[in-house]
């Protein structure tokens, strides 16, 4: 079955460049200016848009996406009203879209029932972080029947029987956390993550995305060399808290991306110099 997500990886490896993902909690600052956030994103050249359905207890991330989630929940945010923005952004949008989750709003509404809305939203895929390898067949064929792509996250800590099963399960793309603990953006990529491509690589030939700290261009090309893409969360996250009260909050956001990318002169002349851009 033909696959958004996988037309781009496929994109991707004959432009022989690194794709890059980017995270945004879905009504952070609040739903109207998350819209607005998505649709930047994908003028900016992201090539896929993970969406984070707010949560109560984000266990996996930082405090910055903590903060975020808790923001996303005052501005009514919840997987019903992420799903009915992602609806609303689809026809505006050429980039795949991810919705990364916790398992348990999907079971409150019936991982069926959800499968169904999320492609009816224009959903390609769906990451559930907390879900167990072990449980994951079901999950990962009701999704399929909706022409969903499961994707499962991996770590240092995975072992190579849960890679291997991942890697036969997977779809769209494989998530490696490129070092351990909570999510936050950090100055240089953890040394483990070529390491754990590698490992990954070893068991499919699936594109591989490594994420957890990314926040230069010089980390999105460095993952480039061993990787197929690299995921920007908290440090995108931060961008949005310090600019969600600027009305250049999509411009800013645009910069940022096309700094991420390298584009350095089109940032500069597209928001006036390199103002607002996290550096770590």
């Amino acid at each position: 079955m033909p696959s958004r997500i996988g037309d781009t990886f496929h994109r991707l490896r004959a432009e022989r460049r690194p794709g890059l993902i980017t995270y945004i909690t879905a009504g952070d600052p609040d739903l109207p200016r998350s819209a607005e956030i998505l649709k930047a994103l994908d003028r900016a050249g992201a090539d896929v848009l993970e969406v984070g359905v707010p949560f109560s207890d984000p266990l996996a991330d930082g405090p910055v996406i903590q903060r975020a989630t808790e923001r996303a929940l005052s501005a009514g945010g919840s997987l019903r009203a992420s799903l009915s923005l992602i609806a609303r952004v689809r026809p505006h949008v050429s980039a795949p879209i991810v919705v990364f989750t916790y398992v348990n709003p999907l079971m409150r509404m019936g991982v069926a029932a959800f499968a169904k809305e999320a492609a009816s939203a224009g959903v390609d895929g769906v990451l559930a972080l907390d879900l167990p390898i072990e449980e994951a067949e079901e999950f990962r064929e009701t999704l399929a029947a909706s022409g969903l792509d499961t994707i499962f996250l991996l770590s240092q800590t995975t072992s190579e029987a849960r890679i291997k099963k991942a890697s036969a399960l997977g779809r769209g793309f494989l998530y490696g956390i490129s070092r351990l603990g909570v999510t936050g953006a950090r100055d240089r990529v953890a040394s483990g993550a070529e390491a754990l491509a590698r490992r990954i690589r070893a068991h499919t030939a699936m594109p591989i995305a490594l994420g957890f700290g990314i926040s230069h261009p010089e980390h999105v090309a460095e993952i480039g060399g061993y990787a197929d893409a690299a995921v920007v969360g908290s440090a995108l996250v931060s961008l949005i808290a310090q600019e969600s009260g600027s009305p250049q909050l999509t411009e800013r956001v645009e910069e940022y991306v096309h700094w991420l990318k390298g584009d350095s002169a089109r940032a500069t002349a597209q928001a006036g110099g390199a103002r607002g851009i996290p550096r770590g």
